[in-house]
């Protein structure tokens, strides 16, 4: 066996040649439209064809038909359709009509929709031309919904103002540049581009979009060599080490360089490409590529992947639909019955589908195959398959073992098919000559150091070490990239330890197996029009031996075979000798053809897998267990360490996990998130550096901040870093109290043992009508605090007496505030919030009580901050320290809590309309 962390081959491109065939076989081309994906102008002109219904709706969810399409779907997934009843440019693909105010109805290739409308504002929209429509479901396979923005848009701040009429154009406009670039994806667009067709008003929609798009990597990505041109000679930013050389790994490499950071990729295997593999096979004049890890690109609507294969100018091959079965006896399956089976086992699923809705939170702790066997006993007579149907019964589980790498016994029942939503929609597909092409492409003039097994990565607020051998490389940032398999082995030593709730979700999400065994025959013996068939068997343990073949011949550049292994069996193959795996293949495959008077022959070069072996892999891809979720994948993904290490690969996807494109797209992503973190650590330290320049702007921010809290109940407001999920990451607490007060009729101020600090302090309740006064608590404490029951007066009490912290003025936080302030406006980017209202916030009452007023007076200290000590916190002392209550004293005080002039303090705490500048300091399926 050669085993898949060899050197990899040089792959070379198809031959145009034909390869040696017997004589004579019909042979039908059908390779799939060099594009694949989709540009305006083949949406434009495939509106009123059959095959524009890909872009609305699939036959079935793909992880039923991912060996083999579903013919006779019993259910079906429709994507969200722009809301462009509200959009210029309508075609006749959509129309719509006026239903209820605030809302629209729309009705696409029959199917109607109800979508939020925006009062007023259908004057005002934006027009660029008339294919607005075209425009945003191109924007569909990109990943961006219909009308609305992404939880990362709105995060990286792209409107002022989240659902007004800004937002209608800035889609507009978003969809716009992305049609603009897929129409040419070997160019790099610029934002001068579009100053002709988008409206002077619009600029900064605009500078915004764009920005986005190719911060992001959804524009201007890729291999082109208008995009190799982008990279800068020299790196201007901070180093980052890379611990891995997959798909994940090189997307960040190559989008970290042309950010301008310095990059250093740590690979433990002698080649790229991880769990990305495509060796070359040859013998007596023949020569194959086959794909042993990654091989079919499932879904080309938008595929990031398929991008790359065009600029690398290669055409996509669709895997054809048609896949017979053959019996253990080598005869074929009766259509008929293997439709009626089929249907059978989807209604089955859909059952189980129905099931999970009722159980609730309870299905969490059911497998898949737990509630598909209950109902397959059931419902045996009416639905299910007899005695004789379980081995076409058992395929078809094997087929949904190789979809999910795992035992339907231990996928999860409520989530296993959590994904299904955000399929990419499309044909699937093979790359002519490997996928190794893309990885390859990839890799170029990326700096990888290969047979680099990394120990321990150590982060902290210093920067970064990776520990390779007696080598270590250091970093101001690490990205890690390995798969789930080698997390859950603990192969590497983090160091601090990771959070706890990532060490949960590593253990709880599941990693499972698949394995292959890659044939080279001196021709081509089986029928060419097919790319897959399956073969059945008798025992259930052994349904996904060899259950299923795809035909590579078309794309590999020679007669080539491969034989997936699926569940339980992919187990048991890695302890198989490969002598006795080819010859059982074999064994089936002389059963299926000499019954037909076809011969077949000894392959002239074999390779079994053996992923689960493999110490950089340690299985194939990640599936949803028994007791995880989807929100596992997020947890996963999150960032570590005040943004010192971040995480990659397709099992820190949510919507694309276990698919190449999926680990495409976060090291995407985590490019992204690494460059903006790096831009808060430079704020913060110019901050540092710099700290009698910034108070005034700091004040901004927070004020700014403070418009959008992230916690908010009675009169407390919180901000805190919403990527940062440590408990003791730093929090800022607001308390505000507005309501006038009279000067001579509360009883306290007779009780007061301050009587003139406390009437300076009535007097500027009188003049302000309002107080805010501050201080850092941990996210903890926060979170916390919001669970105390009682009321305002319970809360400020569990403040200052349980916690024992200081409420002071906007000017008390000190400098130390003003690191974080900068820190969560710049993860934030200058994002504004949509206007608040009166009512409620989170289901919660906002509460503006008198008698928190005179309750804070009764426990406030009054701190005055004198200077930073070591650890740069605010030293404080209270009213209570001052002596004799002397006027100087008392002033200060006044003046911590921030009450110099009305509008020195309307600047401070953000009682006027802040300027949006004005806050600135920077002026496929990994099927194998």
């Amino acid at each position: 066996m050669n085993s898949p962390d060899k050197n990899q081959d040089n792959v070379p491109p198809v031959s145009p040649s034909p390869f040696p065939t017997p004589p004579p076989q019909s042979n039908s081309n059908h390779n799939s439209d060099p594009s694949l994906i989709p540009s305006p102008s083949s949406i434009s002109n495939s509106i009123s064809s059959p095959s524009f219904e890909q872009m609305v709706s699939f036959s079935a969810p793909k992880k039923r038909r991912r060996g083999r399409s579903q013919r006779s779907a019993s259910s079906f997934h429709i994507l969200p359709v722009p809301n462009v009843g509200v959009l210029p440019g309508n075609s006749n693909l959509v129309s719509s009509s006026a239903s209820s105010p605030g809302r629209v109805n729309i009705e696409v290739n029959g199917s109607k929709h109800a979508l939020q409308n925006h009062p007023g504002i259908g004057d005002e929209i934006i027009t660029i031309n008339k294919e607005a429509t075209t425009e945003a479901l191109l924007a569909l396979t990109a990943g961006f919904p219909a009308d609305s923005l992404t939880e990362e848009e709105i995060d990286f701040g792209v409107v002022p103002v989240v659902g007004g009429i800004e937002q209608v154009n800035y889609i507009l406009i978003r969809n716009h540049i992305i049609s603009k670039w897929r129409e040419n994806i070997s160019s790099w667009v610029t934002k001068e581009m579009f100053l002709d067709s988008i409206p002077k008003h619009c600029s900064s929609l605009l500078d915004s979009a764009y920005n986005y798009l190719v911060m992001h990597g959804y524009i201007n990505f890729g291999i082109a060599q208008a995009i190799k041109d982008k990279i800068p000679a020299q790196a201007s930013k901070p180093s980052v080490v890379i611990v891995g050389a997959g798909l994940a790994g090189l997307a960040a490499a190559r989008q970290l360089l042309r950010f301008g950071f310095k990059v250093t990729v740590l690979e433990g295997r002698k080649r790229p490409g991880g769990r990305v593999y495509t060796k070359k096979m040859e013998g007596n004049r023949v020569g194959a590529a086959a794909d042993l890890g990654g091989s079919v690109l499932t879904g080309t609507l938008g595929n990031p992947l398929g991008i790359i294969a065009r600029q690398l100018g290669s055409s996509l091959y669709k895997v054809r639909d048609k896949c017979p079965l053959y019996k253990v006896d080598g005869k074929p399956v009766d259509p008929d019955l293997d439709m009626k089976v089929e249907a059978a086992f989807n209604r089955l699923l859909d059952k189980a589908s129905k099931l999970r809705q009722l159980m609730g939170d309870v299905s969490m702790d059911v497998s898949l195959g737990a509630a598909l066997e209950t109902f397959r006993q059931v419902y045996g007579d009416a639905d299910a398959v007899a005695t004789e149907e379980m081995s076409l019964f058992n395929w078809h589980l094997a087929n949904l073992e190789y979809a999910n790498a795992g035992l339907v016994s231990k996928l999860s029942l409520a989530f296993w098919d959590q994904d299904d939503p955000y399929d990419m929609g499309g044909d699937h597909c093979f790359l002519p000559g490997g996928n190794g092409r893309l990885v390859h492409a990839l890799a170029e003039n990326v700096p990888i150091l290969y047979e680099k097994t990394v120990q321990t990565i150590r982060y902290g607020a210093d920067g970064v070490k990776v520990t390779a051998g007696n080598q270590v490389y250091e970093g101001d940032m690490v990205l890690c990239t390995v798969p789930l398999g080698v997390l859950k082995n603990g192969s590497i030593k983090f160091v601090p330890e990771l959070p706890q709730r990532k060490l949960d979700c590593i253990k709880r999400l599941g990693f499972g197996l698949l394995n292959k065994v890659a044939m080279l025959f001196p021709y081509v013996f089986w029928s060419t029009d097919l790319d897959t068939f399956g073969h059945l068997t008798e025992d259930p343990n052994y349904r996904g031996e060899f259950f299923l073949f795809y035909s590579y011949a078309p794309v590999a550049g020679g007669p080539l075979l491969i034989a997936l292994v699926a569940g339980e069996a992919a187990h048991k193959f890695e302890t198989m000798p490969p002598t006795d795996a080819v010859t059982r293949v074999l064994q089936i495959l002389r059963g299926m053809y000499e019954p037909q008077g076809i011969n077949v022959p000894d392959p002239i070069q074999t390779v079994c897998t053996r992923w689960g072996g493999d110490p950089f892999s340690l299985g194939s891809y990640s599936n949803v267990a028994v007791g995880a979720s989807g929100d596992d994948y997020d947890i996963l993904a999150e960032s570590v360490g005040d943004g010192r290490l971040f995480f990659a690969g397709e099992a820190t996807t949510r919507r694309y996990p276990a698919t190449m494109h999926g680990a495409f797209v976060t090291g995407l992503r985590e490019a992204a998130n690494m460059a903006q973190s790096a831009k808060a650590r430079g704020i913060r330290k110019r901050i540092d550096r710099n700290p009698s320049k910034n108070p005034h702007s700091c004040a901004t921010l927070l004020a700014d901040l403070f418009r959008d809290p992230d916690l908010e109940f009675g009169s407390f407001s919180i901000i805190f870093s919403r990527r940062n999920p440590d408990p003791k990451a730093p929090a800022i607490l607001r308390v505000t109290l507005s309501e006038p007060r009279k000067r001579n009729d509360d009883p306290i101020a007779d009780q007061h043992s301050n009587k003139i600090l406390f009437q300076q302090l009535q007097s500027h309740f009188n003049q302000q009508q309002q107080i805010q006064v501050y201080t850092l608590l941990t996210r903890q404490q926060a979170l916390d605090l919001r669970e105390v029951r009682g009321g305002d007066e319970k809360r400020l009490n569990y403040l200052c007496e349980t916690l024992g912290v200081k409420l002071v003025g906007r000017k008390g936080l000190g400098i130390g505030a003003d690191s974080v302030i900068a820190s969560i406006k710049a993860e934030r980017t200058g994002r504004k919030p949509a206007s608040s209202s009166s009512g409620t916030k989170s289901g919660i009452l906002k509460v503006k009580s008198g008698a928190l007023k005179r309750k804070l007076i009764r426990r406030i200290k009054a701190p005055v901050p004198l200077n930073q000590n070591n650890n740069g916190v605010s030293e404080t002392i209270s009213h209570e320290s001052l002596g004799n209550g002397k006027a100087s004293e008392q002033a200060a005080i006044v003046e911590a809590i921030g009450s110099s002039s009305m509008q020195e303090e309307s600047e401070w705490l953000g009682t006027g309309i802040a300027s949006s500048s004005g806050g600135s300091l920077d002026g496929e399926t990994m099927k194998r």
